[in-house]
């Protein structure tokens, strides 16, 4: 199955809202880590209100950054969970 691009739905004036950047389709890859690394992120990622995913891309963009190899058209990690209600300040 093929999920369509971003803002090519039915309706031609759905897409991202003025002034932000279409979003990206995010990379899948498979990693295979020693179970005790596995284990050691995950605790890691927990104390940081992370899940592990989300703590290995933190991780390598940060290494990234510090080694003056991030991409600059690299846009922020998206934020997770349910989107703040209209007006609320975030955080």
């Amino acid at each position: 199955m093929t999920v369509p691009p971003e803002g090519s739905g039915p309706d031609p004036g759905t897409g991202p809202a003025p002034g932000r950047r279409p979003a990206r389709q995010r990379k899948q890859v498979l990693l295979r880590l020693d179970p005790l690394v596995h284990d050691a992120l995950a605790r890691w990622a927990g104390d940081e209100l992370r899940s592990a995913n989300a703590q290995i891309e933190f991780l390598l963009r940060r290494a990234l950054t510090e080694a003056g190899r991030l991409p600059g058209g690299t846009g922020p990690i998206p934020r997770r969970g349910r989107p703040s209600a209209a007006g609320e300040p975030e955080g």
